[in-house]
């Protein structure tokens, strides 16, 4: 039981080691014992799984537990995006969704999350309720093998994304985009939609591999180098790469060069305000971009800020007005929609976004840059021991340093790690991972050169220098 801890957006681990069947076994059934206590009216509760090795099987655990409970389990036919399995609780009024990833993690990781019957990721009142139930079900676990439906993809998901798109402006613009699936749950999904409208795209490392090619399943610069290859050798206008279960999206312009999730939110931020004319309030996690305040401000738009994890947005978008919200590591929502991270359809509006502008990617950002100013973002991770992590987050929060890389320190956020904010608005924040030895470093700054050279005395405070 001291394995199953929760993160971010549900419990991950090890496969054979924390994730088991037995260990999901137990989360399972905290889960059913949860659906139970809010007397839902519906019974249905849909699984799913992405393309990770053995998550086909442990999906069908999940539903044979569920079942077991009383309740009608669905197991989808195959691998399919998280986005899916959130739509379809909110659209069919389920009881709940389960979905069987460890998202953007390493291969050796499985996991599991649950959607909430309004179609997004637990909310942090729920995952309590969840966790709470953990120790009081490891001894009766109900697994008597009940009857699981298996079930294809409905239709109605992709109906309204499509929706939300303007594909004829795509059309107009001549994109011509390469699509990277990373070996994940997206497959071929995003080729076929742009294909079916006209769109000029090509699909890459869009057939399951439960090793990811030999990288992490994440859209950050360092995993993406087979699509910087594809999109330079099509000559492509951009390239749009969705995480291992698709909830996230990372992108490439023209040149091959990568375009982190601060810069698509505040191009997004942009067009939906000033082209479409939609309102609200915009959401960031703490390790968001400063630029989203500056856009902000001057757009006369509402701005929150909440710790990492897209469960604290999703939680602002039921209970208020919110245009869209995004977090640093790849994912965002917007209004109209599911308040869920959803990386097949973030990317079909970037598109729209770089079309409507009449400009490249490359180009759009440099407009953004001229408008609200120059920031450039680094993140680290880094391997330390879980105590170690802790103490320096701790003694950043209670010591902080006057000066740091020459900098004059303006102001110490705790939201969630330490954030040293700095008085020309750069920042970098300290945050260690509650459940592996694993201490995250991110910074943002004015230039390429300011960021390495913060991030150095970062690497240097996490060893020990």
């Amino acid at each position: 039981m001291s394995q199953i801890q929760f993160g971010t957006d549900g419990w991950r681990g090890v496969i054979g080691r924390d994730f088991t069947f037995d260990n999901v076994e137990v989360v399972t059934q905290a889960i059913a014992d949860y659906i139970e206590s809010q007397q839902p009216t519906s019974r249905t509760v849909l699984v799913g799984y992405d393309c990770r090795f053995m998550a086909e099987q442990f999906a069908r655990r999940v539903a044979e537990v569920l079942a077991s409970n009383g309740l009608q389990a669905e197991l989808l036919d195959r691998p399919f995006p998280t986005p899916y399995v959130s739509y379809e609780c909110k659209c069919r009024s389920l009881a709940g969704g389960v979905m069987v990833t460890a998202s953007h993690n390493p291969p050796e990781f499985c996991g599991i999350k649950f959607k909430a019957p309004f179609g997004g990721s637990a909310t942090p009142a729920i995952v309590k309720q969840i966790e709470e139930r953990l120790h009081r079900t490891a001894s009766r676990v109900q697994n008597r093998g009940g009857r699981v439906e298996a079930v294809r993809p409905r239709a109605e998901y992709f109906e309204h994304i499509k929706s939300l798109v303007d594909f004829e402006a795509i059309r107009r613009a001549k994109l011509r985009v390469v699509a990277d699936a990373m070996h994940g749950a997206a497959r071929q999904l995003l080729g076929e939609i742009l294909r079916e409208h006209g769109i000029d795209c090509l699909t890459i490392r869009d057939r399951p591999d439960p090793l990811f090619g030999g990288v992490f399943p994440e859209p950050m610069e360092e995993n993406l180098g087979a699509l910087r290859k594809a999109v330079l050798d099509a000559k492509a206008a951009m390239g749009l790469a969705t995480d291992g279960d698709a909830d996230r999206l990372g992108a490439m312009d023209g040149e091959g060069d990568y375009v982190n999730t601060h810069r698509i939110l505040a191009l997004l931020i942009l067009h939906l305000v000033r082209r479409r004319g939609w309102s609200g309030k915009v959401v960031k996690t703490v390790s968001q971009s400063v630029m989203i305040d500056r856009i902000c401000r001057k757009l006369g738009l509402a701005c929150a800020t909440v710790p990492i994890g897209f469960k604290n947005i999703a939680d602002l978008m039921l209970q208020e007005d919110v245009l869209i919200g995004g977090e640093e590591s790849g994912g965002v929502g917007i209004k109209n929609h599911i308040p869920e991270r959803d990386g097949l359809l973030i990317g079909l509006l970037l598109l729209e976004a770089v079309a409507h502008r009449g400009h490249s990617l490359k180009h759009a950002i440099q407009e953004l840059w001229s408008e609200f100013g120059e920031f450039h973002f680094r993140r680290r991770d880094l391997h330390v021991p879980l105590a170690f992590g802790k103490d320096l987050v701790s003694r950043l929060k209670d010591e902080p340093p006057e000066r740091y890389s020459g900098l004059v320190l303006q102001r110490v956020d705790c939201l969630d790690g330490t954030k040293l904010v700095f008085d020309d608005e750069s920042w970098i924040l300290f945050r260690q991972s509650g459940t592996e030895p694993l201490l995250r470093i991110y910074c943002e700054a004015g230039s390429l050169d300011q960021v390495q050279r913060m991030m150095i005395a970062g690497e240097e405070l996490a060893q020990g220098g």
